[in-house]
């Protein structure tokens, strides 16, 4: 009884454990979701959403000098004759300052750059995602042609296996030379090695799709091995059209020369005065011998008003604008530089898709042909016109075509990706 009731609680670990633990350990996810959760988990996207962060508050740093600023404090000090403090007013027991600039072009270019700058860390961070989501697709889906390639290559190793014993005994019968033998054995050990190769290339993968998305390490991944294009039919001239608008590159360099431009107006403005509005309200004490220098002491005193600085001579201003000057020719000069860099790598992209198109569509006849002599070879043997080992052979080169084309739709997706990151139409395939 004891033996008989451990054997039927082996019986129910063994047929309803195993499931309850996929269930537990096993997520499934199609690339539209693996997408997603990299996107929402990713450290590089919170980061640059950061520095984004950072840069406008930058640019409040400079916006600070155009709003009400006020202070107050109050201080000791000696005085011996007329009472006066190091910056020249009154010694007060109480001061309350206002300050807030009403017309400084040089503060106003300063700003204006810094909400450039701003900008382009936003486009910045859009780079970013859009690098996400490339390096998460393309995981998964080298991940989806791993898996793929080890099921057909373990179905490859099964028919070497029976083609390395079918020529074993034709050796021994005399019928095949004993080289034979070794040639299916180095035909069943490539195949072995392949797929060890593509184990340890499948756990790199699950453990690099797992950080992307943010999945515990004990869960297992089970990814859609299905097909999938994303083919871009546009004309060339339209898909550089679209990058010289979109792309991350050329908007950044578009804001640092807008930047520079702002900076230089600022540096010209130099030469116009400046205008503040400013305040002072101090409470004033008699104890500082006011009465020996004053005829009428006042202990409150308010005084409200401009201050206005005219620029008469400054070798500075005139070195700031030359500076100025040129930056803003460097900066112009990189733009049209990233513009051409820009339109020659989307124009090598969209060529390099049909390339990668061709080679996927002889990849595809490829393999239907593999397929059609199988199909063929297996009409054969069912007449007696053909062994197991020329079905078992023709299956080995099927698998091979197979792997093939997998690669060749692989390299076909990573083109596509790049082409679509390229023109900026990337967010539009995973929105």
């Amino acid at each position: 009884m004891p033996l008989r009731f451990a054997f039927a609680l082996a019986s129910t670990v063994t047929l309803f454990g195993p499931p309850m633990l996929r269930a537990q350990d096993t997520e499934k996810l199609t690339l539209r979701q693996a997408v997603t959760l990299a996107l929402q988990n990713s450290r590089e996207i919170a980061l640059a959403r950061m520095q984004y962060t950072v840069a406008l508050n930058a640019a409040g740093v400079n916006l600070a000098d155009f709003r009400p600023n006020l202070y107050t404090g109050s201080g000791a000090a000696y005085t011996s004759g007329f009472p006066s403090t190091v910056g020249g007013q009154a010694p007060a027991l109480f001061s309350l300052s206002y300050t807030q600039s009403v017309f400084n072009l040089p503060l106003r270019g300063q700003l204006k750059a810094a909400e450039d700058r701003a900008a382009s860390q936003k486009i910045e961070l859009d780079h970013t995602r859009d690098a996400v989501i490339v390096r998460t697709a393309t995981t998964y889906l080298e991940l989806a042609k791993v898996r793929h390639s080890l099921e057909l290559l373990r179905g490859e190793g099964a028919s070497a296996e029976k083609i390395a014993g079918v020529t074993r005994e034709r050796a021994e019968a005399g019928q095949e030379l004993p080289i034979e033998i070794t040639r299916s054995q180095l035909t069943l050990a490539r195949i072995r090695e392949r797929i060890i190769h593509l184990e340890g290339r499948d756990a790199i993968l699950t453990q690099q799709l797992q950080n992307l998305t943010g999945m515990p390490e004990q869960h297992s991944v089970e990814v859609e091995t299905q097909e999938t294009s994303f083919a871009v039919d546009e004309q060339e001239s339209d898909l550089i059209a679209a990058a010289l608008k979109t792309s991350p590159f050329v908007t950044e360099a578009e804001k640092e020369r807008d930047a520079r431009y702002h900076l230089l107006k600022g540096a010209k403005g130099e030469f116009w005065p400046t205008v503040s509005a400013v305040g002072l309200y101090q409470v004033l004490g008699k104890f500082n011998n006011y009465s020996e220098f004053f005829n009428h002491f006042q202990r409150n005193n308010v005084t409200v008003g401009v201050d206005v600085h005219i620029p008469i001579f400054s070798s500075k201003t005139f070195a700031d604008v030359k500076l100025a000057k040129s930056q803003l020719s460097e900066a112009e000069l990189a733009l049209g530089n990233r513009r051409q860099e820009v339109r020659a790598d989307v124009l090598q992209k969209a060529r390099d898709v049909r390339e990668l198109d061709a080679a996927h569509e002889v990849a595809r006849l490829d393999l239907q042909l593999a397929q059609e002599s199988l199909q063929i070879l297996q009409t054969k043997l069912d007449e007696g016109r053909a062994t197991l080992r020329d079905i078992e052979q023709a299956r080995l080169d099927e698998n091979d075509k197979w792997v093939a084309f997998l690669d060749a739709e692989f390299s076909r997706q990573q083109g596509q990706l790049s082409l679509l990151q390229a023109t900026g139409q990337l967010a539009k395939v995973f929105q």
